[in-house]
C-alpha cells in the first residue's frame, strides 16, 4: 500500500468560523452559526448536514458579538475544550460552558498531535461599550499544516514575526456594515499583510455572511465584492501567494 500524503481540511464556515481537521483533531473557530446575532442577519445558509457540533476544540479570539454568540456555542456537543484569551474565561463560565483555558500572546497548547499558538491581534478588547474585556488574539495552528487565523485585527508590522512557514493564511477582508470598521482590516490591507506573512495559500474571511437586518434586498456591493477586491490587491503586491475565494461550506484540502 502506498503512503498516503499529510492532509489537513479546512471548511469555510462563513463569517470567520472554520472547521478544520488535522491529526485527528477537529477545531472550530469562533464559531458563529446562529440565523441571527443581535441586529445581524445570516445571508448565508446554514450548515446543517456538517459535523462541526462534534469538533474537539473550540477557539476564541474575542469578545465581540460576531465572534463569540453562545446560542452558537449551545449548537456544539457540550463536549469541547475551549482555548480563549486572558479575561474571557468569567465571560463563558457566567454564561454556563466550562473545559475553559485561557492563553497570553506567545502561548501554546499542545491537543494531541497538534501545537495551537496565541499571537498578538490589534483590535478592541471589550465586548460591548462599557462591558467586559479580555485580549484579542490570533491563533497559529500547526498540524500536518500550518494556519494561521488572526481573528480580528487590523494590519501590524509584528505580522512578520509570525510567519516562517505558513501555509494558509485565513485573512479577514471586512467587516459587517458599510464601513469596515477602523479595527479591521479591508481588502488592501489583507493584502498587504501578505508582504509580511508569506503564506503559501491565502483566503479571504469575515465577508458576505452577516448583514444589519432588512439590507440583503439591497444586495449592497460591501457584502459580496471584498474577496474579489482582496484577490485583485493580493495580485499586485504579493503575486507569490495563491488566493482561493471559498464561499460558505466549501472546503480546501492541503
Amino acid at each position: 500500500m502506498e503512503n498516503q500524503k499529510p492532509q489537513t481540511a479546512i471548511t469555510y464556515m462563513g463569517h470567520s468560523t472554520l472547521y478544520l481537521e488535522s491529526r485527528g483533531i477537529s477545531i472550530i473557530t469562533d464559531p458563529v452559526l446562529s440565523s441571527r446575532v443581535t441586529f445581524l442577519h445570516r445571508t448565508a445558509p446554514p450548515l446543517s448536514n456538517h459535523d462541526y457540533k462534534n469538533a474537539d476544540v473550540v477557539l476564541i479570539s474575542h469578545l465581540h458579538f460576531d465572534h463569540l454568540d453562545f446560542p452558537s456555542l449551545r449548537q456544539l456537543n457540550g463536549k469541547q475544550r475551549y482555548i480563549v484569551p486572558r479575561g474571557a474565561a468569567p465571560v463563558l463560565s457566567k454564561a454556563g460552558f466550562g473545559n475553559l483555558q485561557e492563553v497570553e500572546i506567545d502561548e501554546s497548547v499542545q491537543i494531541g498531535d497538534v501545537t495551537i499558538r496565541a499571537t498578538y491581534a490589534q483590535h478592541t478588547r471589550s465586548r460591548f461599550p462599557g462591558g467586559p474585556k479580555a485580549d484579542c488574539i490570533g491563533f497559529v495552528i500547526r498540524g500536518d499544516h500550518t494556519v494561521y487565523y488572526p481573528g480580528d485585527t487590523r494590519l501590524f508590522p509584528q505580522m512578520a514575526e509570525i510567519a516562517g512557514d505558513l501555509d494558509i493564511a485565513f485573512l479577514p477582508v471586512w467587516g459587517w456594515g458599510p464601513s469596515r470598521g477602523r479595527e479591521h482590516m479591508g481588502p488592501k490591507e489583507a493584502a498587504q499583510s501578505l508582504k509580511l506573512l508569506r503564506p503559501r495559500y491565502a483566503v479571504p474571511i469575515h465577508w458576505g455572511t452577516y448583514l444589519p437586518i432588512g439590507l440583503y434586498w439591497l444586495k449592497p456591493v460591501f457584502h459580496f465584492n471584498p474577496p474579489y477586491d482582496f484577490l485583485i490587491h493580493a495580485r499586485e503586491i504579493a503575486p507569490e501567494v495563491e488566493v482561493r475565494i471559498l464561499q460558505p461550506g466549501e472546503v480546501i484540502n492541503l
